[in-house]
């Protein structure tokens, strides 16, 4: 694939029609293949395969926010990525859902906030940098979501200052539609931590992995059907003592 570096360049991925479903889906990993699916208004739900090694090379330019072309059955779609899964262990890319959308048609959708800057409160006064949103909803013609929105802290001088909705430059290219009143960023003391140790100890919490997409349930172990036989036997009356003899 064409490497593709220039902005405003068009973003082309190849994919295959997916015939494996369900469990099978396994196979197309091991063969280097993401499982993944297009959806959309007035569009019958797809499933597609694609080269890992391909839609990471556009993800990295694309992200969320940026318009994808998929040549299929002698069509070329547009799509976004609506949604990844990932492994929860090893972050590997399970499986991708690309919404098909309308170029002619403004769409709602999440753009991720850099901060860019440097807050004298932050550098020369010890306060703590909270970023509360890191997204904002935008609308935009599909072509003209911008990629990150850029929010620049340099403006706050004194600790409990923030910025919100209201202050970002507006754009004639797209309307952010996050409340006005909603605070990106903020600027707070730094709190001591208490120096008292804590003697208490909770106890551990069990965590349990969710099972993924494609494969198969876990097992009980030995020692859980240890524990259930011991659960499961009846225990064993309750012995007298012998009456006194008279």
């Amino acid at each position: 694939m064409k490497k593709v570096a220039e902005k405003g360049e068009k973003l082309v991925l190849k994919v295959e029609i997916r015939t494996l479903l369900g469990k099978k889906i396994n196979k197309l990993r091991r063969q280097g293949l993401i499982p993944a699916n297009i959806f959309g208004t007035d569009f019958k739900s797809t499933s597609i395969s694609v080269k890992e090694v391909d839609f990471k090379k556009i993800y990295r330019i694309a992200r969320e926010t940026g318009v994808i072309y998929m040549p299929l059955n002698d069509k070329e779609i547009p799509v976004l990525i609506k949604h990844l899964q990932k492994h929860p262990v090893t972050s590997n890319i399970l499986h991708v859902d690309f919404r098909k959308i309308d170029l002619t048609k403004k769409i709602e959708t999440t753009v991720p906030v850099k901060v860019i800057g440097i807050s004298e409160a932050v550098a020369q006064k010890g306060g703590v940098l909270l970023l509360q949103s890191e997204t904002l909803l935008v609308e935009a013609l599909p072509q003209n979501i911008p990629h990150e929105i850029e929010v620049d802290i340099s403006s706050i001088k004194e600790v409990g200052q923030e910025i919100k909705v209201e202050t970002i430059k507006k754009s004639d290219k797209y309307e952010i539609k996050t409340p006005n009143e909603k605070v990106i960023v903020s600027v707070v003391a730094h709190k001591e931590e208490s120096i008292t140790p804590d003697t208490a100890t909770a106890a551990p919490e069990v965590l349990t992995e969710a099972p993924v997409e494609g494969e198969g349930e876990a097992t009980p172990t030995a020692d859980s059907k240890t524990e259930d036989n011991k659960a499961a036997k009846p225990a064993s009356p309750k012995q007298e003592a012998p009456a006194p003899k008279k």
